[in-house]
């Protein structure tokens, strides 16, 4: 009887959905981890679970395969955020939900924010990817934007503060804990957001005892 283990591929009755999903992962940990250009179809594969062969039954080269994890994560997270906004009232409701929503995306893609780095940074000219997820962080913006719109009609914003600087100001403020979040432990990243829903919402200090 032999002893040779079976070629890891796609596992019979496999949905091609399941293993795709399973490439696009490989491919956000690879490139987080390695870099664009040290992340190889045989790396990827390996971390896949599958052989290169049958990696290659659903993108033609590393170019492509980087390209749709990328549009995977953007299309992914996008209406996720601004659904998240959308479902809350108020405007402190609001940017809750976002960065709840953030959290949970976190959760699901924990290696989206080491990959984005790596092809903003590394990524072949003919990707264009810097390009379009300068796109996408100003998609992100416009989410900040309706909610800081909707506190200065209900005027909740002090008056000499206008929607682009409060935008501006809560937009960096996010982006930093997203880029918080690939260089901490979970547990550190998760104490910074919980002090920076108490720093949003006015109650980070103890305002009796502030000069």
């Amino acid at each position: 009887m032999s002893t040779t283990p079976p070629l890891l591929g796609r596992p019979v009755a496999a949905k091609g959905g399941e293993t795709r999903k399973r490439v696009i992962e490989a491919t956000m940990r690879c490139v987080a981890e390695m870099g664009y250009s040290r992340a190889t179809i045989r790396e990827i594969a390996r971390v896949a679970e599958m052989t290169s062969g049958s990696l290659y039954h659903y993108f033609p080269n590393k170019s492509e395969l980087v390209k749709a994890a990328f549009l995977e994560l953007s299309g992914i997270s996008l209406p996720r955020l601004a659904a998240a906004a959308d479902r809350a009232d108020g405007v402190l409701d609001k940017l809750m939900a976002v960065l709840d929503e953030g959290d949970r995306l976190l959760r699901d893609y924990p290696f989206a924010v080491a990959f984005d780095r790596a092809i903003r940074v590394e990524s072949a000219a003919d990707l264009h990817l810097a390009e379009d997820s300068d796109t996408i962080f100003t998609a992100i913006r416009d989410v900040v934007v309706g909610i800081m719109e909707q506190a200065r009609q209900e005027g909740a914003l002090r008056p000499e503060v206008d929607v682009e600087s409060a935008s501006n100001a809560i937009y960096t403020i996010m982006l930093g804990l997203c880029e918080h979040t690939a260089a901490t432990p979970p547990e550190v990243y998760q104490a910074t957001g919980r002090a920076l829903r108490l720093l949003i919402r006015g109650s980070l200090f103890d305002y009796t005892k502030l000069a």
